[in-house]
């Protein structure tokens, strides 16, 4: 019994040693920058997205995808004590295309180390930014204009472009379709989703999270408010959606486009 007894203590000093060295590893340099990655994940419902690969959304359209591409920007960092590190504006606008891989990986550098719960961020450019006219927007308009993320200087951003063909009931060929956001008229239609992850994100100088981050191009059109590309298709274009109260709808359904599937802490 003695024996046993004398057993059970060395395992339970082992147990606690480990989680000793466990809770410092994870507290451990607490202190000086990190980097911390947000990975943008294009999906179609639980389906990866696939360009020009068929997927059917809730009209009974089928929907095949050539072109998604948005724009990320004014990143926030919330940690576990609910301070903030808003990532500096000027480095802060970035352009996701399901086109270029490496677009999809946003480096985030010289973040403080902590243990963040949940990130916010923009889908557009916010308009006191845009206010600051052609000269003030830096590198970003060139990448923009570059990226055909513009319509125009006077017309604005797009902010996110959606685009594809698709068929239904009614619509037997393949018909192009064009969803763009962005300002039309009075409305600027600029979004602010906020993401709370499952769990910490240790930004460390020799931890570097990665966020894994799961977009639903569904979502687009077929979230919350459901648009009808067959409704909107006419006069022989195509269904254009850039304006028009679809545009307001289609902007409120971004707020549940993205959620954060896991965090990485290597």
């Amino acid at each position: 019994m003695k024996v046993f007894f004398k057993n059970m203590a060395v395992v339970m000093t082992m147990a606690l040693t480990l989680l000793s060295c466990s809770n410092d590893d994870a507290n451990s340099n607490v202190s000086g920058e990190g980097t911390l990655k947000l990975e943008f994940d294009n999906v179609y419902k639980t389906a990866d997205l696939a360009m020009n690969t068929a997927y059917t959304n809730s009209n009974g359209e089928v929907v095949k995808v050539s072109k998604l591409k948005y724009i990320i920007s004014n990143i926030k960092l919330t940690k576990e004590d609910g301070t903030v590190f808003t990532y500096p504006k000027s480095q802060s606008y970035f352009i996701v295309d399901e086109l270029t891989p490496a677009s999809l990986l946003l480096n985030l550098t010289n973040v403080p180390a902590g243990n963040y719960t949940k990130v916010t961020f923009g889908i557009g450019v916010d308009q006191d930014q845009f206010n600051l006219g052609a000269t003030g927007q830096g590198d970003f308009l060139t990448q923009a204009q570059n990226a055909g993320m513009m319509w125009s200087w006077s017309a604005g951003y797009k902010f996110v472009a959606f685009e594809g063909t698709f068929t239904a009931p009614t619509v037997s060929s393949d018909t192009s379709f064009m969803v763009h956001t962005g300002q039309t008229g009075t409305d600027y239609n600029y979004a602010t989703v906020t993401l709370n992850f499952p769990s910490n994100a240790l930004v460390r100088t020799n931890i570097t999270p990665q966020v894994h981050i799961m977009a639903d191009a569904s979502q687009l059109i077929d979230g919350t408010n459901t648009i009808s590309l067959t409704a909107a298709n006419g006069m022989g274009m195509g269904a254009m959606i850039m304006g028009g109260s679809n545009l307001a709808l289609i902007t409120a359904n971004l707020a549940n486009m993205f959620e954060v599937e896991h965090v990485h802490n290597d």
